[in-house]
């Protein structure tokens, strides 16, 4: 099937959802992409023109390819338009219940042969799995952000995914450039088991008063070679979603080694969510210049 795909939905115009989308369409797919807030749709096709027009004018792709990409994305706020898609990748909200209620609806409308996958960073693709008709066909295809830059996908198989799935997502995920790990369906997988933690021992640092906020970021930088620092690292991601990724681990290994640092909980409580916000950690906002006084009167 991998060889015969040729229609790929995306459900979710944010961020990851829009590079997703456009891997999908620089790399010859038809892709439908779906956001019910029609103001994120419209940013989410604004953002991925402009990304293909960039290509375009360095020259990693040509004239005519940007212009095929471009009149491959279809954007729609109905789910009834992915009922074409071979398969169909979901990027929306980190949560548990708002993921199986997507793949009960897209199991209905969907054809029988669709896969279903889940771009989760840490929730169970079993648990996803078990809300369809199909878990033979369900996997998680967690992509890094940004898709079209990170060179990363982890491929995470649930408990009934069979071999012609995991085939056909990691066969996907390599016609997207992509090097493929694969993990066990375990919280948090291989990447965020291991990065979530350390992000969240870094705010502890900083509310305990050990650094501050550069001081922590400029020693992991240039002390161990990273190119950004956890705080800022934290901020990129947003702070509500690496809120949620650890009380995932919390829950799901029991351990209290991954509670969630109380100025983490702290700050998302505060709606300091990162850059998407303009502030988190960091303040991104513009300060307004100060109006010089005229000599004039």
């Amino acid at each position: 099937m991998a060889e015969t795909m040729k229609t790929i939905g995306v459900v979710g115009g944010g961020q990851m959802g829009s590079g997703i989308a456009q891997l999908g369409v620089v790399h010859g797919f038809q892709v439908w992409l779906l956001d019910q807030d029609p103001q994120a749709l419209a940013r989410s096709a604004d953002y991925i023109a402009a990304s293909i027009r960039r290509l375009v004018s360095k020259r990693a792709l040509s004239q005519a390819d940007g212009d095929g990409a471009l009149r491959s994305l279809h954007c729609t706020s109905s789910l009834e338009e992915l009922r074409s898609s071979d398969f169909v990748v979901e990027a929306i909200v980190e949560s548990e219940d708002v993921k199986k209620k997507l793949f009960r609806d897209l199991d209905r409308i969907v054809k029988p042969s669709a896969v279903l996958a889940s771009n989760t960073s840490s929730i169970s693709i079993t648990r996803l799995a078990s809300a369809t008709t199909r878990p033979h066909q369900v996997i998680g295809m967690h992509f890094m952000n940004p898709p079209p830059l990170m060179k990363l996908v982890e491929i995470i198989r649930g408990a009934d995914t069979s071999d012609e799935t995991f085939a056909i997502t990691k066969t996907l995920a390599q016609r997207f450039g992509k090097t493929v790990i694969c993990s066990q369906d375990y919280s948090g997988f291989i990447v965020n088991r291991i990065l979530m933690p350390m992000i969240n021992e870094a705010f502890h640092a900083l509310y305990t008063g050990v650094a501050t906020k550069e001081d922590i970021d400029a020693g992991m930088k240039l002390g161990t070679n990273h190119p950004m620092g956890p705080l800022e690292l934290a901020d990129f991601i947003g702070l509500d979603v690496c809120l949620s990724i650890m009380r995932v681990l919390q829950v799901g290994f029991g351990d209290s080694k991954y509670a969630p640092c109380p100025l983490l909980v702290q700050y998302v409580d505060a709606g300091r969510l990162g850059r998407k916000q303009g502030i988190g950690v960091y303040d991104y906002r513009k300060v307004p210049e100060l109006v010089k006084p005229s000599g004039r009167l």
